[in-house]
């Protein structure tokens, strides 16, 4: 039952993600190793929106790595089902962290039995182009896993998550599988453990940077982060990241949302207000813009469905299936426009 559900959400999403951006860019999806397992390591700019993208495009079954504290509620049953494993911090307490072990060896397993397994190696999540400074955690499990499994191929798979706006819907995406680490290759006997371990982070940071629009946080950063915006985003991935290297002043900036503009957003806001105030509403609860993007996805699954359902049911029984026909034309439209005139 489980991995019927699995699929069916991961094949859902899968749809839901080409409607919820304007236009998704893969690369490099033949990077992905077939003869071992594979231990994902993506950027982290989207909040529980990035493992929702990586779970539902990247083929197989993937288990990723998640904080305890969203487990042993009303939730478990689907949380196992999306192959979750909760993963012990300090703040959850000291007396916990003993807890991890017992996961990490379940993360060995999975990774020295081929399967697949994500985990984010920066140290959290953020809202910025660049590329924090990695964390040994990633690093860590994939040479452990592969020293209980010599015998047995283990990647790490550098992917990059590209979003052509960190807050608006219907932005590009592109996401960039890079050149995948080899694990067994990259171990030297005649280096430490923790040498081994650094060794393996540093060629994930390099590999990683070449996955990235803007890998780097350089003086010039915040005028090259103008230059992403739904012009440049059409380029191809190495072309825009090639240009935003060597020539980032040819390229267009974002743009303001003038008087006008603003106008046609609110009038193109009346058939979905109520979505829209809601969805507002749960934004505001949260502190961390980070999850504004993840928000608004969940909000696009759930929330706008189901106020053209319960809406048009009414004007059905009054007024005909043609005008409820009409009116849910009126809506889908009007909210796939107000997000065009929004998108920068």
């Amino acid at each position: 039952m489980k991995n019927i559900f699995y699929f069916t959400i991961k094949y859902l999403l899968r749809y839901y993600n080409h409607i919820f951006f304007r236009e998704i860019k893969v690369y490099g999806y033949k990077n992905i190793p077939s003869d071992g397992g594979v231990l994902f390591s993506p950027n982290h700019q989207g909040a529980f929106l990035d493992p929702l993208l990586i779970g539902s495009m990247t083929p197989k079954k993937i288990t990723s790595l998640t904080r305890s504290d969203v487990f042993g509620g009303p939730l478990q049953w689907f949380l196992d089902a999306f192959q979750m494993l909760p993963i012990y911090r300090i703040r959850n307490g000291y007396g916990n962290l003993k807890k991890n072990d017992a996961i990490f060896e379940k993360c060995y397993k999975i990774l020295g039995g081929g399967r697949f397994l994500l985990m984010f190696s920066e140290g959290g999540h953020h809202n910025e182009y660049f590329l924090q400074n990695l964390s040994k955690g990633s690093s860590r499990l994939a040479y452990n896993a592969q020293v209980k499994f010599p015998g047995f191929k283990i990647y790490i798979q550098p992917v990059g998550l590209n979003y052509g706006h960190h807050r608006q819907v219907r932005c590009d995406l592109h996401i960039v599988y890079g050149r995948p680490i080899e694990v067994g290759k990259e171990i030297d006997s005649k280096l430490s453990e923790a040498e081994n371990i650094n060794k393996i982070r540093e060629k994930l940071q390099e590999n990683m940077r070449d996955c990235l629009w803007l890998p780097d946080k350089t003086n010039d950063y915040p005028a090259k982060k103008q230059c992403i915006n739904r012009l440049t985003t059409q380029l191809g991935f190495h072309k825009l990241k090639k240009t935003l290297i060597s020539n980032f002043k040819s390229l267009p900036k974002r743009r303001k949302l003038s008087y006008v503009r603003k106008s046609f957003v609110l009038l193109l806001s009346i058939p979905n207000i109520i979505p829209i105030w809601i969805t507002r509403k749960i934004i505001g609860k949260f502190k961390d813009v980070v999850f504004i993007s993840s928000m608004k996805y969940a909000m696009g699954i759930f929330l706008f469905p189901l106020w053209w359902l319960l809406s048009s049911i009414p004007i059905a029984y009054i007024l005909g299936n043609r005008v409820m026909t009409g009116y849910l034309f009126i809506c889908i439209t009007s909210i796939f426009l107000r997000q065009r005139l929004l998108l920068s």
